[in-house]
């Protein structure tokens, strides 16, 4: 039996790591947590309203190739011999008590995607759903898989169903000839943006494609996890795997020889745009990555594994997010060991990041960890300068995290710039948002004194 497992990697938030990846040996999606408070002092927790998709800018020939990747190969590259999705409607239950946020936050995922991908998907009270949404304690899903966090598996309508069906045909995602009923498993004590995260990460992956490539920049089925909503790009694969032109049981060549003529429906800009063909990612630089931001190693196989990830991006001759993501892993790995280097990483994963649309989100991390530098050197203007214009690309994404570390960098620049009104107002103002993507006070305070503690003007007042 193979369950559907996801590794990943988490973006993570200058010094502290709000989340780390996990590795699972078998086939089941995952995702780490934290906790959140029902009681705060804080102010009111804030939360996305108007989604702002935008549609990929791809060849169609790109596309399709990436269409047949993602749906044919399981994560661990293992081949799937038939095409399967849900037939006719899909229904979704809430299986007991979850946070306030996440009825809100599922409700608006389900409209995205009968609106974005015309996918027939709704909520509904009866038991017999089609996909079963279960909040649950981190711990109880630890008991049931130790490396993962959340989860989707097939066959199963609850977490004790799961765990006596494990390790069979039952919950085996190669053996499926056709989807009909599935569980998603989240941890209810998260922060309202990991459940969120969770939602739209295992949600995709139970009506749609259960591969993950690195090749792909802007799309929630990539590893690297820096998307963590659903973009305009992963719309458009979920719309085409709902063609009626596409049935379960197709192989792959028959998927093929309709993806033209579906795309070209669909999508019509990509009829004219000249395809990248970007180089398959190998495996060797993929377990690299993994072990160099994953659990289970020390600092210096950490650090080693970063460097040989890096020497096969060079010697594959990648100019694309890759390679930047290469330089990124290795900034945050040498980080405490080696600022100085840490940061000329940092350097060169931006400069390969580049300027397109499609690695918009990837800039703004990069921008979060060079505007800490510039705040410790005491450069309150080039602080700003890099942190401003990617308030808003994180607001577009739906990444309150993000926004909230970025608009807590702004506040200490403009501390550190002599603007002490305008930094208390914006740091006021990203609370509320670091309520939604950190979760518990005690994780929003932490951030607080993790940013404040780079501003060296603090360091000598000893204020913190």
């Amino acid at each position: 039996m193979r369950s559907r497992a996801r590794k990943f990697i988490l973006p993570l938030y200058l010094l502290l790591g709000a989340c780390m990846p996990v590795a699972s040996p078998n086939d089941t999606a995952t995702r780490s947590a934290s906790s959140m408070e029902s009681d705060s002092s804080l102010p009111p927790m804030k939360s996305f309203s108007t989604p702002h998709p935008q549609r990929p800018v791809a060849s169609n020939t790109d596309i399709a190739r990436d269409f047949l990747d993602l749906a044919f190969s399981l994560e661990s590259g293992r081949p799937l011999s038939i095409f399967t999705r849900f037939e006719g409607p899909i229904t979704v239950r809430v299986n007991g008590a979850g946070p306030v946020s996440l009825g809100p936050d599922l409700n608006r995922l389900l409209h995205r995607l009968r609106t974005e991908a015309g996918i027939d998907i709704a909520m509904t009270s009866a038991n017999a759903a089609n996909i079963t949404v279960q909040p649950v304690t981190r711990s109880e899903i630890r008991d049931a898989l130790p490396s993962a966090a959340c989860f989707v598996v097939p066959n199963v309508s609850s977490l004790a169903e799961y765990k006596a069906a494990r390790r069979t045909r039952q919950t085996s995602w190669s053996q499926l000839t056709r989807r009909e009923r599935l569980s998603i498993f989240l941890p209810a004590d998260a922060a309202p943006q990991e459940i969120r995260d969770c939602l739209h990460e295992e949600l995709a992956q139970a009506i749609g494609p259960l591969n993950d490539l690195y090749r792909l920049p802007d799309s929630v089925f990539n590893d690297d996890n820096v998307h963590t909503v659903l973009t305009g790009y992963d719309m458009t694969i979920l719309r085409a795997y709902y063609d009626p032109a596409i049935r379960n049981g197709m192989s792959r060549n028959e998927v093929a020889d309709r993806l033209p003529v579906i795309l070209a429906r669909i999508n019509p800009a990509g009829q004219g745009l000249t395809p990248k063909r970007l180089a398959k990612t190998p495996r060797i630089w993929i377990d690299s990555v993994q072990t160099a931001l994953g659990p289970g190693a020390n600092p210096a196989q950490r650090r080693q594994a970063a460097t040989e990830a890096l020497k096969v991006a060079t010697a594959m001759g990648w100019t694309d997010h890759r390679r930047a993501f290469s330089h990124y892993a290795m900034g945050r790995l040498l980080q405490s060991v080696d600022p100085a280097a840490a940061q000329d990483h940092f350097v060169l994963a931006q400069r390969y990041f580049g300027t397109a649309g499609d690695t918009g989100l990837h800039r703004a991390y990069v921008a979060s960890q060079l505007a800490a530098y510039a705040i410790s050197a005491g450069r309150a203007e080039d602080a700003l300068y890099l942190v401003t214009p990617h308030l808003k690309t994180a607001m577009t994404h739906e990444n309150a995290a993000l926004l909230a570390t970025l608009m807590m960098l702004r506040a200490e620049a403009l501390d550190l710039g002599g603007r002490p009104t305008e930094a208390r107002a914006v740091r006021l103002d990203s609370l509320g948002w670091a309520r939604y993507g950190f979760g518990s006070d005690w994780a929003v305070r932490a951030k607080l004194r993790e940013v404040g503690s780079l501003n060296p003007a603090r360091r000598r007042l000893g204020s913190l």
